[in-house]
């Protein structure tokens, strides 16, 4: 083995990709869904509010998929869930507003299935 590096397992073990930590809004996600209460946040530069109903990975990024109620206060031309990036959705907030489980969601979609973290009962 002249001249030949051999890694110990300590050194793989090192050398792995650390895990990144959660989004720091994932706590208030959470609480929204089981509460059904609306998330406000700051997306795409403006300001929306969202029914969140399901929280899942998708490429080893967090992502919550919601109807959104309203966008720079005003209500969306048609109802339809969005996935929104969780890193994306900043200054997220929960709001006192209630919703309803959209009749479009349907926890049993092939795209959940093993990712899902969290969705709200029906």
């Amino acid at each position: 083995m002249d001249g030949m590096k051999v890694n110990s397992e300590e050194d793989r073990v090192s050398s792995a990709p650390a895990p990144s930590a959660p989004p720091a809004g994932m706590p208030v996600v959470f609480e929204a869904i089981v509460k059904r209460q609306a998330l406000s946040a700051t997306y795409n530069r403006g300001e929306v509010t969202l029914a969140p109903h399901i929280v899942y990975t998708k490429h080893g990024e967090l992502y919550v998929d919601a109807t959104t109620l309203d966008r720079d206060g005003k209500p969306p031309r048609e109802v339809k869930i969005g996935a929104f990036k969780i890193a994306g959705l900043g200054s997220l907030r929960i709001t006192p507003r209630r919703f309803e489980p959209s009749e479009l969601f349907d926890p049993a979609e092939a795209r959940y299935a093993g990712v899902t973290l969290l969705a709200i009962d029906r």
